[in-house]
């Protein structure tokens, strides 16, 4: 596979997105801010949850935390002391599809910390003497989930929503992750670890043509293991209750939608925008402020790399539960009906303060371009972007809505009493 570099102009930065195929499959993607006095990557490889076996939920998450346990020359402390004096600000995490790592740091630092994660990624030391450290950690933030309602409630919609495969948490269960052994996080990462369908981008105050060349030093020779496609989700609509002696019933659901990079996309997100996005959107002002009946109400899009979903929950009481779901559920099915030119033009101003304030921060930058290209196949400008959240009229939004009211609800709420659903 030969070296091809492609350049997409991006006009409201005055630079260029620079998308290269190096020979061992990972695809770099570089915007140049040179405005900016700091420089951010993400690192997005194909070891997420769902390349899990089913009896081994919370594995991609364990070896995303062993491989940052010493890799190349460093020991684990050593890793963790020589980010902290490169000035790093990382974070990591695995997604259905996916295992990240970012870092955004001072520009003059991009060269040794892309060479610090190149060991990471490719010469973890994977020591079986940290095992039980990790999984004790990985027990902890289990535990911390299922003694917090909201979350229980909207793991458990997201299972209902995609299934057990692609729709559970990256947690797994005491069971799966007590059976988790060595020889699992050394197969997990020789099978997931690996340049093919792998992405860098970065962004910030750095020369395109210099990280392409530290990329291609750093990842070129990489094996490019094969990856299996997305698989299609197994959800199934309906209701479940879980029983608890509490003072307040929490409220998830969710119903399918289309995944980001679909044609009506934006036609769509606009929508749920006007519903859930700032304190002035429908759910805020009509469920919760006027008629007083929750603490907290939201929705907001969700999208895979061939499905999509809309998750919404609700805080409340025993007493107000019933009529909290039916007026939020009511609120949705109509929003058509009464759209006006107002909201929609708020949700412009909201999105377009995103992209000017994420052109102020190389990190958001970087993960911006990592999500576009998973989810599209290519950089996504934001100008581009700019122009088609300008274009969208009121009866793009109504006529999407029209043609595709929600509908096949998977709820799941949590009180001393179950609702009625129907």
């Amino acid at each position: 596979m030969s070296l091809s570099t492609k350049p997409a102009a991006d006009e409201s930065s005055a630079s260029e997105i620079t998308t290269t195929q190096l020979p061992s499959g990972m695809t770099v993607l570089v915007q140049p801010m040179p405005w900016l006095r700091t420089a951010a990557f993400t690192l997005s490889l194909r070891g997420g949850i769902q390349y899990e076996s089913p009896d081994r939920g919370g594995l991609a998450s364990m070896v995303c935390e062993m491989v940052q346990r010493g890799a190349g020359s460093y020991s684990s402390r050593d890793l963790v002391a020589v980010q902290d004096n490169l000035g790093m600000d990382r974070n990591s995490g695995v997604s259905t599809a996916t295992v990240s790592f970012g870092s955004a740091m001072p520009a003059e630092s991009f060269g040794e910390a892309l060479k610090l994660y190149a060991d990471v990624v490719r010469r973890p030391h994977l020591p079986s003497d940290q095992i039980d450290d990790a999984r004790m950690m990985m027990i902890q933030e289990l535990r911390a989930i299922e003694d917090e309602p909201t979350q229980r409630v909207m793991r458990r919609v997201r299972e209902m929503q995609y299934g057990t495969r692609l729709g559970r948490g990256s947690q797994g269960t005491m069971e799966s992750l007590t059976a988790i052994d060595a020889d699992d996080i050394r197969n997990f990462y020789q099978s997931d670890y690996h340049a093919g369908g792998a992405i860098l981008t970065v962004a910030g105050r750095v020369d395109p043509a210099d990280v392409i060349r530290q990329a291609q030093d750093e990842f070129g020779d990489w094996r490019c293991n094969e990856f299996e496609s997305a698989p299609q989700p197994q959800g199934q609509s309906g209701y479940e209750h879980i029983d608890a002696d509490s003072s307040q019933t929490h409220i998830a659901f969710a119903f399918p939608s289309i995944p980001y990079g679909h044609p009506d996309y934006f036609r769509m997100r606009a929508g749920i925008g006007i519903l859930s996005d700032g304190m002035s959107s429908r759910l805020f002002d009509r469920v919760r402020e006027k008629r007083g009946l929750c603490y907290t109400v939201s929705a907001s899009c969700h999208s895979l790399i061939n499905a999509g979903a809309v998750f919404g929950y609700a805080g409340t009481t025993p007493g107000r539960a019933q009529e909290t779901l039916d007026v939020t559920l009511s609120e949705i099915k109509n929003l058509p009906s009464d759209l006006e030119q107002s909201e929609l033009d708020r949700w412009k101003v909201r999105i377009e303060s995103g992209l000017i304030m994420e052109q102020e921060s190389s990190a958001s930058r970087a993960s911006s371009l990592a999500s576009d290209f998973f989810q599209l196949g290519r950089a996504m400008p934001t100008d581009e972007l700019s122009q088609i959240i300008e274009s969208l009229t009121l009866a793009d939004v109504r006529d999407y809505w029209e043609k595709h009211p929600p509908s096949d609800y998977r709820i799941v709420t949590l009180g001393p009493e179950k609702l009625q659903v129907g």
